[in-house]
């Protein structure tokens, strides 16, 4: 275990961790119900003015309020006019990302869920249906002095191109289009949590990640102890391309066994951000797995290249396992080191 690399709670951080997550949802409020002229002021209100955000291919790295606006959120609102959001999970925690425990400590903020809109127009190349679709978005949120410095968010444009009926993947191997709130719908934590519980449950990520994940011999599955961690009816719900698997079975069946042939020496680097909150825990991981692209994947040949997975995720723990687990992959980022473009596959009328 990594005890002596979990950051101390005391009440101060507790209250700070509080403000945090009331900036955070207010932000998010405040951008969903907001005009178009009203962006400006309430991005630098929340936004740190030298704020970065890092998003899904193929939109670049923005810095400043006023990229944040003309870069993702106005093109967003542009295709999908009526966004809502719906917040499956809500969290914040001082991060303990490093493998060595070194350097940790930032404030961070998570969430994940839907956004539900009308797709009125085409968005970054993917044609626009004109019918309801449901986008999963994952983000993460660092803050300094009340202020949002830092963000990392994904969309799941590959499942955003299934609901247009748009393939550029083969047939999940998953079952596509799950995406749920957890089960005991307790996910939205905007009261303070137990201390000694979300210091339990970032210790057992922390073991999880950096002592199972990275454990793989690259032969046995059973090498890397899943079945220590994950409940044996696991609800893993994969993105767009991967799909959920419903069991433990499923897991190692229909992804884990996939990922691992094509990633064998795949590993997980310092995240740059792993955080827990009470039972749920979650990290944001800009190149968090580094690997070789040495065996085929979802109809992609290896190229032996190295490579780099950006990706979030988002755990449920009970009893000391994990029941469900909320997977995004950036697959646009991750096929383009294979030299595949996924937006050329869209169909061009």
């Amino acid at each position: 275990m990594h005890s002596k690399y979990i950051p101390s709670w005391d009440k101060t951080r507790a209250m700070m961790n509080q403000k945090n997550k009331q900036l955070v949802w207010e932000f998010w409020r405040d951008l969903d119900q907001a005009r178009s002229a009203d962006l400006a002021t309430i991005s630098a209100r929340y936004l740190s003015a030298d704020s970065a955000w890092h998003g899904p291919v193929p939109i670049p790295s923005l810095h400043g309020t006023e990229a944040f606006v003309a870069g993702y959120w106005q093109p967003l609102l542009e295709s999908f006019p009526d966004l809502r959001r719906q917040t499956h999970i809500f969290m914040g925690g001082r991060s303990s990302g490093r493998i060595d425990g070194s350097g940790d400590g930032k404030m961070w903020v998570g969430g994940t869920g839907y956004f539900h809109a009308r797709f009125e127009k085409d968005y970054l190349s993917i044609p626009a249906t004109g019918d309801d679709v449901s986008i999963r978005w994952g983000e993460f949120c660092r803050v300094e002095d009340q202020k949002i410095v830092e963000t990392f968010l994904i969309l799941d444009l590959v499942d955003l191109m299934q609901q247009a009926g748009i393939d550029v993947l083969p047939p999940s191997h998953g079952t596509d289009g799950v995406y749920p709130p957890p089960k005991a719908n307790d996910g939205v934590q905007l009261e303070e949590q137990d201390a000694s519980q979300s210091a339990h449950t970032l210790e057992h990520i922390r073991t999880f990640i950096f002592d199972g994940l990275n454990n793989y011999d690259q032969s046995e599955l059973k090498s890397m102890g899943m079945a220590d961690y994950f409940h044996s009816d696991v609800h893993w719900y994969g993105p767009g391309g991967i799909g959920a698997c419903l069991s433990f079975k499923e897991f190692e069946d229909k992804h884990q066994k996939h990922w691992l042939k094509a990633f064998p020496d795949r590993s997980v680097q310092n995240l740059d951000a792993l955080i827990a909150e009470g039972p749920y825990s979650g990290a944001p991981g800009w190149a968090g797995v580094t690997a070789t692209h040495t065996g085929e994947y979802l109809d992609c040949a290896a190229t032996e290249r190295p490579l780099i997975v950006n990706g979030l995720d988002f755990w449920k723990l009970e009893n000391d396992r994990y029941v469900e687990n909320w997977v995004f992959v950036d697959m646009i980022h991750l096929f383009r080191q294979f030299g595949v473009d996924l937006l050329d596959r869209i169909p061009r009328s």
